[in-house]
């Protein structure tokens, strides 16, 4: 066997600090609050490293899409909902800062019922036990009764539901429903279904052929704003899956249609990394141009954040 004695270090080839490239510069470290301070300030003195020039990059991207008439696209799964986010978005809906709507099924669950009686999320644990999870009969009936007449006057998912919320009575709380509003605005509002992850796909009332049709309406409707998205932003809050993945097939149609899209940015936001928003949201989108970033932290503090900050900058 070979035998090894502890290597000299006397020779090793060095050289001055000075001289080397540092990625860490004094300019670039975080300014102490000042007791007052704006949030303007309170932003630029984000440390310049890492998610903190990355938040500020994102930031001067939305200002500059809509500086420039381009669009800003809201995706997201329906947690953003749930951590009651839905007033930020709406602001930012009616302020023209969003100018498309996009969510997976669940969405329009939460949304309706925050519209309908001001509360929502079950506890889902408790009620799994004795099969009442998912059953509230409001939310099954009425729903789904909109989708199946969105079907049949040929709408989308998106649009029928905030139809029915927008013109219903019964909804006491209807301003805070986003697709009520992207309705109200005539901004695009598109929903993207999974057939048995939506607790209505198991009420009596559930007609897949219109869930189907209603959906697949707003994946082409969808497709368009994503073919228009060049100098545009792409956001996705929250969507580990469904969005990322819809989300790429539509970009697939507009390149494949003669869009480009060279020139955008897309933005993952969601307080775990996970593998197909960085890669179908942030990495592959851009590698011909543009740019991707992720930002990791609670939804419910790192939206009203990215919010606050974009209307600073308007």
């Amino acid at each position: 066997m070979k035998k090894y004695r502890p290597l000299s270090f006397k020779k090793i080839r060095r050289y001055s600090l000075q001289e080397r490239k540092s990625k860490v510069r004094l300019q670039a470290a975080a300014k102490p609050h000042q007791k007052g301070a704006s949030l303007r300030e309170f932003i630029e003195a984000l440390p310049e490293i890492l998610v903190g020039a990355d938040f500020r990059a994102v930031v001067a991207s939305i200002v500059e899409a809509r500086n420039n008439d381009r669009p800003v696209v809201l995706s997201m799964g329906a947690h953003p909902i749930k951590v009651g986010l839905s007033p930020l978005i709406i602001d930012l809906m009616r302020q023209g800062i969003v100018t498309a709507i996009a969510t997976n099924g669940a969405s329009i669950v939460h949304d309706f019922e925050i519209a309908l009686q001001g509360q929502t999320s079950e506890d889902v644990a408790e009620e799994l036990n004795d099969g009442s999870f998912g059953m509230a009969r409001e939310t099954g009936r009425l729903l789904n009764r909109a989708i199946i007449d969105g079907a049949k006057r040929g709408m989308g998912l998106g649009e029928s539901v905030g139809e029915m919320v927008l013109k219903g009575r019964r909804f006491r709380y209807k301003e805070l429903s986003i697709f009520s509003e992207a309705r109200r605005l005539g901004l695009p509002a598109t929903v993207h279904v999974a057939i048995g992850t939506d607790i209505i796909h198991m009420h009596p009332e559930c007609d897949g052929a219109s869930v189907g049709k209603t959906s697949y309406q707003d994946f082409r409707l969808f497709a368009s704003v994503v073919a228009d998205l060049e100098g545009g932003v792409f956001i996705n809050l929250g969507s580990a899956v469904v969005m990322p993945e819809v989300f790429l097939k539509a970009l697939a149609i507009a390149r494949n249609l003669g869009h480009p899209l060279r020139e955008i940015t897309t933005v993952t936001m969601d307080f775990v990394r996970h593998y197909r928003p960085m890669v179908n949201v942030v990495h592959r989108p851009t590698l011909q141009g543009g740019r991707g970033y992720y930002i990791t932290g609670h939804h419910e503090i790192m939206f009203p954040l990215l919010a606050a900050a974009v209307k600073e900058y308007m």
